[in-house]
Formats: structure tokens, sequence, C-alpha cells
């Protein structure tokens, strides 16, 4: 287990400490636009649909747009994730995308979908997504796909993610003293996990909105980007989240979903 990541020296006599917050996350590398098969992983575009099964809408009756899914099979193992089957998140069309700010477990207006078996057999799949009409407030594209790629790695508890009291102790930093702002931004910038992923630790443009007395790993996380025209508010980022117990029985039926920006 390694990673390239370069501390601040004046960090040094805590090294093996801060290493053993390493974890492996799947980062996730969107490629050019393109038209893909349903059951492909990919940002945007219409969703895997077995004909007969419902397609996700909100309370109102307005179907739900796919944000991203990923076909487990073709990504890295990573447990407590399944190694096989398809995940998807759709979001809401409106200013939130989906969020009740009030209840971020609200699945009303957001979609978890996992579908432990994947058929690959067009017939037997929808292909007509004209209903869904036009967006108007998605952070993607609409209907538009972006395949992905997946690369496995590893990377350390940055400083938003609540964990990192439970980890490394509540005030880390202040045996820096006046200094400690300087070496926490510098640690910060270091550890940066910003990136699209599964697993791992989650990045938050504000803070981190669990609750340690409920555990919640990160399921997925999708920022913006220009290279996928992905835009969360002013260069925000999204994330969902999952208890490990309900993870390992591949359970999504209570998921908490967050997305915050500058």
């Amino acid at each position: 287990m390694s990673t390239n990541i370069i501390l601040p020296q004046e960090l040094d006599p805590f090294r093996r400490q801060i290493l053993q917050t390493m974890r492996p996350f799947i980062e996730l590398l969107p490629q050019p636009r393109r038209e893909t098969l349903p059951w492909e992983s990919k940002v945007g575009g219409f969703p895997y649909l077995p004909l007969g099964m419902d397609y996700p809408k909100a309370p109102d009756g307005a179907p739900l747009w796919l944000l991203a899914q990923l076909n487990l099979e073709e990504m890295p193992v990573l447990p407590p994730f399944p190694e096989k089957g398809l995940l998807q998140f759709f979001i809401y069309d409106d200013g939130f995308y989906g969020l009740n700010m009030e209840d971020p477990f609200d699945q009303s207006r957001f979609r978890v979908l996992y579908h432990a078996e994947v058929r690959k057999e067009e017939a037997l799949l929808e292909r007509d997504f004209h209903f869904l009409g036009e967006a108007r407030f998605l952070p993607i594209e609409a209907g538009v796909s972006y395949p992905l790629e997946f690369r496995y790695g590893y990377e350390l508890a940055p400083p938003t993610d609540y964990q990192f009291d439970q980890l490394l102790g509540e005030g880390f930093f202040e045996a820096f003293g006046e200094g400690q702002w300087e070496i926490r931004s510098r640690y910060s910038r270091a550890v940066l996990s910003s990136r699209h992923k599964i697993g791992g630790y989650a990045f938050f443009c504000q803070e981190d909105p669990r609750n340690p007395e409920d555990p919640m790993d990160l399921l997925f996380q999708l920022g913006s980007s220009g290279q996928f025209n992905c835009m969360w508010g002013d260069m925000g980022v999204a994330n969902f989240f999952i208890c490990r117990e309900a993870l390992q029985r591949a359970d999504f039926s209570r998921v908490m979903y967050n997305w915050d920006c500058y």
C-alpha cells in the first residue's frame, strides 16, 4: 500500500499516525462524450432500464434524470461494494437538484437504484426516453453520456472529513501554535479528496453534514468539471453516503445525499 502524497515536513513526527488513516478508493475518469450501451458506466445520458420496470419519478410525477450509473463488474474490486450489478443515481430537475435540505435521506426527489443482475440484451431494455422532455436546472448536460474508466488508489484523511478528528484527534494542528493554519492548509492541499470517486474520504466546499453518531461512508462523489460540463452551483461537489452495514447487504434504501458549493 503506497501513495505519492508529499506531506509537509513539519508533520514528519506524525507520519506513521497519519499514514494509518490511508484508505482505498476508486477514481472515476470521465471520457469524451459518445453514445453508450445501456449497461455501461457513465455520467449522464439515459439509464439502464429493463422493460416493464417503473421509471423513477418525483412525487409530482416528474421523471428523475440519470446523474450517473456504475457497472460494478467494470470496476476494480473495492469491499464492501458489491462485485457485480449496476448502481444508478438519479436527481430531480430543480434548483436544488433534488436535495431536501431538511432531510437529506429523503429519496422522493433523488433515487439510488441497484440492479443485482444486468441484462445485456437491448431487446429486453427500454430505449425510448422521449417522455423526459427538456431539462432546465440539471448540473450536467441532459441526455449526454460521458463513459467512465476507473483507477484504484489510496488517500489520507482530509481535515474536512469528520473522521479526521476521530482518527487523529481533535485539535491535531494546535500543536503547531501560530503556524497551525498554514500547516493545516498545506496538508489539506496535499491530501485533496475532491476527485470523482467511490469510497475513500469525502470532499466538501463547506462542511461535513454527517452525524458522527450515525457513521456513514462515502458511496459516490461527483464534482464540478469543465471536462464533462458538470457544475454544482458555484464550482461545488455532490456526495452520497451510506452506512457500511447497508452497503455490505447491497441495501440502498437509506442513502444520504448532499451537495454544496463555494
